[in-house]
């Protein structure tokens, strides 16, 4: 997995030690450790958290990062379809709307 930088890059000054721990702890130490779990299973795991908790403003980023680790559309269409029962329609449906445009091609 490559370096993550997103937490300098967009809280490194207001919040330079949560964006630390953000890049190095988080994504530089949990998130590299694959022999442990798959990058594609971390992303999983993540987007179903994301989606189960509303928390609609980081799931196109990781979506994205779930797409780069391997996740395919059909993957994402029936992790998805699978938590609307869960955790709520709108839910999935606001995630189905971000999805459609990262998995377009």
């Amino acid at each position: 997995m490559k370096k993550q930088t997103a937490g300098r890059d967009n809280l490194g000054d207001f919040a330079p030690q949560f964006a630390a721990f953000n890049d190095d702890v988080l994504f530089g130490e949990v998130w590299s450790r694959e022999n442990k779990l798959s990058a594609h299973d971390r992303s999983m795991i993540t987007i179903a958290a994301l989606i189960a908790t509303g928390n609609t403003e980081q799931i196109e980023a990781h979506l994205t990062l779930g797409k780069q680790n391997g996740i395919t559309k059909d993957e994402i269409v029936e992790e998805i379809t699978q938590l609307a029962f869960y955790t709520g329609w709108p839910h999935a449906w606001s995630t189905f709307n971000r999805a459609k445009e990262i998995w377009k091609d």
